[in-house]
């Protein structure tokens, strides 16, 4: 028989594979995505320290997780970077291919000036 696959197994050492090669530094800290079934997530984190610069979520405004959710939130991410003075970012995809609703979040923070 089939043995079943543990969805969430996988995408936890998907990410743990992503996260051994994508660092956040002071001058250059992580953009870190997250992807809900119904909303989508992006915090701007300084791993040296730990600390959370910026975050920005699709629930603020209330669109739900759709595509132009995500642009919203790309944008938003953009701006609150902006304000802090950040202008290059490493980009963390979470694990989740860079597709659809990933893809939508990053090339609107990049339309809006964050580098990466």
């Amino acid at each position: 028989m089939f043995k079943q696959v543990d969805r969430k197994a996988e995408n936890k050492k998907r990410h743990l594979r992503v996260r051994n090669k994508v660092k956040g530094t002071a001058e250059r800290p992580r953009l870190n995505v997250y992807r809900s079934l119904n909303n989508i997530y992006a915090q701007i984190i300084d791993d040296t320290k730990g600390v959370t610069l910026a975050a920005a979520s699709s629930m603020e405004d209330g669109k739900g997780g759709n595509i132009e959710a995500a642009k919203a939130v790309g944008k938003s991410i953009a701006a609150q970077a902006a304000d802090k003075g950040i202008k290059q970012v490493v980009f963390d995809r979470g694990g989740h291919i860079y597709h659809g609703r990933i893809r939508a979040l990053a090339d609107a923070a990049r339309e809006a000036g964050l580098e990466f």
